[in-house]
């Protein structure tokens, strides 16, 4: 039996061999490198979307700002308060005050159609009314060109990503909501979060648009500290005049995330399980082609005495090299095609589009990794155990 000095050396000679005769396998061996390549890179890709799809939303809240809803409301879109529940709401303990007063925002949000940039097809896109305290209440949005809307006029100031996915949203130009025009004075951003999907303007202005009289259907708040929000919780559900849902807005933005985050997921895995299948099967026709390629060889080392053990071990090193190549490729194709891509989809929850970018991130590259590794593993396995068992006598009448 071959010491473990012997064992290694024995694998290490019959490995040589068997990667210094790949060229001589060029078609079969391309074709199981970008067949790997393929699923890494599909896979990368495809949850690269949702993972950025979740940080456009998480990157939306922060700890020490919430958001008010109707009790039993899962989203805006089907919360309400007259304008007396969001007096109570602003006066609130915890709530963060400045010279203007409380930072509490009342908030409208209705959805309009816009075609795609890329498309040309109608989207929902939500566009919102705020209050003048919404600018520090989200303390992440800036203006990067124009100017601010003047209160009191149909102004609106447009989300960097909103003015890059829909047409019409340009600087400068009018947009036609209704029987009115709304010129486009100021793009901002917003920290990568959900409002650059959005167009904002007043809330007033925009209850007259819609006829909605003196309703709004959220409350936003900056809080003195990420401490206060329970105070500020329980002082609103326990207040008789008020029936209401508190949430963090991280957490409420992690609720929305999570329905559409699964279902891009569970896509990703099951497109890059079908596709790890015909990988696999192309794996294993490069290593059978490996073990047929050398059989002579393999035969003639084991008549000098080399372990079948040696020969396991080496065709799935040249297995495991070759997924570890593909999966190399697809992992740097992934991330140079995905990472930053910026597309939109719909949230499900208001029922409008977001935008948002993919994110490669290096989690997603060590998933890819693994999974190049777990089909050349399944993938020379079996040439493996036929190489180690092939009768040397047998064999050896090739010669």
């Amino acid at each position: 039996m071959a010491g473990p000095v012997n064992l290694l050396s024995q694998v290490v000679s019959v490995s040589k061999f068997g990667l210094l005769s790949i060229p001589q396998r060029s078609g079969s061996v391309a074709a199981a490198i970008f067949g790997i390549a393929g699923v890494v890179g599909v896979l990368v890709g495809v949850l690269s979307m949702g993972v950025g799809f979740r940080k456009t939303l998480l990157a939306s809240g922060s700890p020490d700002s919430a958001i008010v809803l109707r009790s039993g409301a899962d989203s805006e879109m089907v919360s309400g308060f007259l304008r007396e529940n969001t007096r109570v709401i602003a006066d609130a303990p915890g709530i963060a005050q400045s010279a203007d007063g409380p930072l509490a925002s009342a908030e409208l949000f209705v959805i309009i159609n816009l075609p795609k940039r890329s498309t040309g097809t109608d989207a929902n896109v939500p566009m919102r009314g705020v209050e003048q305290a919404a600018l520090k209440v989200r303390d992440k949005l800036h203006l990067v060109e124009g100017r601010m809307f003047e209160w009191g006029k149909n102004e609106v100031i447009v989300g960097v990503g909103a003015a890059n996915a829909f047409a019409g949203l340009d600087l400068g130009s009018k947009l036609r909501v209704g029987r009115r025009e709304w010129p486009i004075v100021g793009i901002f951003s917003a920290g990568g979060g959900t409002a650059e999907s959005e167009i904002w303007t007043d809330a007033t202005v925009l209850q007259g648009a819609y006829n909605r009289g003196n309703t709004f259907q959220s409350v936003y708040v900056k809080l003195i500290s990420p401490g206060a929000f329970q105070g500020f919780k329980d002082a609103l559900t326990t207040d008789p005049r008020l029936t209401v849902k508190v949430l963090r807005q991280s957490e409420y933005y992690a609720e929305q995330s999570t329905a559409v985050s699964r279902l891009i997921t569970s896509l990703g895995y099951l497109i890059a399980t079908l596709m790890a299948i015909g990988a696999v099967f192309g794996a294993l026709n490069t290593m059978y082609s490996s073990v047929s390629a050398r059989t002579r060889e393999i035969a003639t080392l084991r008549a000098l005495g080399f372990g079948s053990g040696a020969v396991v071990v080496s065709v799935m090193v040249e297995s495991l090299a070759l997924a570890l190549i593909g999966g190399a490729v697809g992992a740097v194709l992934s991330y140079l095609t995905f990472n930053g891509l910026h597309t939109s989809t719909m949230n499900w929850n208001s029922f409008s589009q977001i935008t948002f970018a993919f994110a490669v991130t290096p989690n997603l590259l060590l998933q890819g990794i693994v999974w190049a590794v777990l089909i050349g593993l399944i993938g020379g396995l079996f040439p493996a155990i036929r190489g180690a068992r092939l009768p040397i006598a047998a064999a050896l009448r090739e010669l």
